[in-house]
């Protein structure tokens, strides 16, 4: 309890924000059919504006840095039981191979793109892998890795929000402009779309087999983080000081090359997969992992001053609208090239 005691001011602030924030989502849904902004999203919004209006002493800072992470890093292992290889394998080999293929090429050019826009290079990274692979979640589990800023992973992920709002309104726009069927549409959905509520959103509109086909896709796509992540990993002390090793420019220590919550997010999917986790379990998990996130989330708005992500909220804009038609255009060709129906 000693231990525990310093935490609580700052994990119950967080906490609150969270509970805000899921309250707004439901209210948000009630009043129009659906949360264009997700609880995650709003966590960190009205944490930033808590922020802005009220500087948080040090009778906070212990809680708010221990849900921002490790409660984070917890919730990134929860996201495993969400996978399973049944419904990796579900896919197909070809397109299997295609999706890993959009991610390994997206991740590097929308990182080239994001600092030939000026951004910083962590924070290059963290809209990079937030484009490609599933958006806020890959933003949180990356950050750590590189040990980013809590500016930067607000910036990214507010302004990824935004972008995947603007993609559920307007990626259906593209069925009829290409000539898209329903399995096309689901897949280009699966390899664009940020988060699977908001695939969902996106596809619904167009049929069911566009819902099916886009939510698989999308679920392969975000087992991609895992590696991504091991990549990232080793190649983190090429960003400088503080990114994924103590010493400038040094080599990790060994047992940051490949971070516990990576390890526990492949454990409990290979334990989904061996059906050793009983569905009730891996839904818990799911909604636990969740529930983290937002509460997470609330702990990075509420150490970033919004009046300071503004300030590069143009650049951020401007490079995550680049990398995305660039992942739009990659995943189109390879609906070409496989000859989806």
């Amino acid at each position: 309890m000693s231990r525990l005691s310093p935490l609580l001011p700052g994990v119950l602030l967080c906490l609150l924000v969270a509970v805000a924030a899921a309250g707004l989502g439901r209210l948000e849904a009630a009043a129009f059919g659906r949360a264009w902004l997700e609880p995650i999203v709003l966590a960190i919004l009205l944490g930033a504006a808590a922020r802005t209006a009220w500087t948080p002493g040090p009778r906070w800072k212990p809680g708010i840095d221990f849900a921002a992470k490790p409660l984070l890093e917890a919730a990134v292992v929860l996201l495993g039981a969400s996978l399973s290889a049944a419904t990796v394998l579900a896919v197909g080999l070809p397109l299997l191979l295609g999706i890993a293929g959009v991610v390994a090429v997206a991740v590097p050019a929308s990182y080239a793109i994001c600092r030939a826009f000026g951004l910083p290079a962590r924070m290059a990274l963290l809209v990079a892998c937030g484009n490609s692979i599933c958006g806020n979640s890959a933003i949180a589990a990356v950050a750590p890795v590189i040990r980013a800023d809590g500016r930067d992973v607000a910036a990214s992920i507010a302004f990824t929000a935004v972008l995947g709002v603007a993609v559920v309104l307007l990626l259906p726009l593209l069925v009829p402009l290409l000539g898209l069927s329903g399995g096309q549409y689901g897949v280009l959905a699966g390899l664009t779309v940020y988060a699977v509520p908001q695939v969902l959103a996106a596809t619904a509109p167009v049929g069911a087999l566009s819902a099916q086909v886009g939510t698989l896709v999308k679920l392969v796509r975000v087992l991609m983080l895992g590696p991504v992540v091991v990549a990232l990993t080793l190649l983190a002390p090429r960003l400088g000081p503080g990114a994924g090793t103590d010493a400038p420019g040094g080599r990790p220590p060994l047992h940051r090359l490949v971070p516990w919550f990576i390890l526990g997010f492949l454990g409990l999917a290979a334990i989904r997969s061996l059906g050793l986790l009983p569905e009730a379990a891996a839904a818990a998990a799911a909604w636990l992992a969740g529930g983290l996130t937002v509460v997470a989330m609330a702990a990075l708005g509420l150490g970033v001053d919004v009046r300071l992500v503004a300030r590069s909220g143009l650049r951020v804009t401007a490079a995550g609208i680049a990398s995305l038609l660039l992942l739009a255009a990659v995943s189109l060709l390879l609906i070409r090239v496989l000859g989806v129906a």
